[in-house]
Parts: structure tokens; C-alpha cells; sequence
């Protein structure tokens, strides 16, 4: 069944990850998070100070998947606050909104990434410790340098 952004199902269970949204000042953080979260896309997005804190929820198969997502300040005077937020996080992402291609499926595949054999109550599944992330990166689409992207 494709995964589908929307409340909790009965019968599910509930995982509850930290993912935060880290790069420069203006490369989309704020733009990615609003699409995904909202559909919304605004031209002149204005910038994140510090740090906003938004949540969405996606069912995928047997489990409800809630996101509590760091949207991350790019400004260089808030690159010593970055630590604090993302600390304990289960995923990073670090891409563009615009055209909304491939918005939802990234946070998707973040979901169906992540370890759910153990349901969590509300509240606890932040904290990360002794977690580990997550790698994305199919290696068959890399470019003969070893980067991702050409």
C-alpha cells in the first residue's frame, strides 16, 4: 500500500521520529517543510529564525508514522544553535520544494527507512539515543566521482 500523509489509522502502531531540515540560509529548508507538512509553496519565503518546529503524521502499511520535524536557521549566526537541534534526530535532509517533485516520496522513504519494531507513546520517541541514521543514498545512482548529484 503507498504510504498516504494523513491521521492515524486504527489498529496502527505509532512511531514518532525527530527529522531536522540542515543547510545554508535560502536553499529551501523552510520551503521543503511547508510543502510537505501543508502543499503550500511560497516565492519569498521569509527566513527561519533559529528554529521552527512543525509535525505531520503519514500512515505507512501497519504503522502510523509521526514526524516531528527541526526546520533549522542557515544564517551563519545561528550555526552554533544547529547542535542543539539536531541532536538525537533519526534523520537529516538537506533538498528543494519548488516543484514539489519528490517532496512527499523523501519523507516516505525516510519512513519506511526507520526502525519501527518498537511502538512509541507520545513524547518519547525524540530523544534518539542509541539510535543510529539513516543512508538514503542508493549507491547505483551515484556519478563516477562517488557524489550524488553530477
Amino acid at each position: 500500500m503507498a504510504g498516504r500523509p494523513n491521521g492515524p489509522a486504527a489498529g496502527n502502531k505509532i512511531c514518532q521520529f525527530k527529522l531536522v531540515l540542515l543547510g545554508e540560509s535560502a536553499v529551501g529548508k523552510s520551503s521543503l517543510v511547508l510543502r510537505f507538512v501543508k502543499g503550500q509553496f511560497h516565492e519569498y519565503q521569509e527566513s527561519t529564525i533559529g528554529a521552527a518546529f512543525l509535525t505531520q503524521t503519514v500512515c505507512l502499511d501497519d504503522t502510523t508514522v509521526k514526524f516531528e520535524i527541526w526546520d533549522t536557521a542557515g544564517q551563519e549566526r545561528y550555526h552554533s544553535l544547529a547542535p542543539m537541534y539536531y541532536r538525537g534526530a533519526q534523520a537529516a535532509i538537506i533538498t528543494s520544494a519548488k516543484t514539489a517533485m519528490n517532496v512527499n516520496e523523501i519523507f516516505m522513504a525516510i519512513a519506511r527507512k526507520l526502525p519501527k519494531n518498537e511502538p512509541q507513546a507520545g513524547g518519547g520517541g525524540a530523544s534518539g539515543r542509541g539510535r543510529t541514521g539513516v543512508d538514503l543514498q542508493d549507491s547505483t545512482h551515484q556519478s563516477s566521482t562517488g557524489k550524488c548529484c553530477n
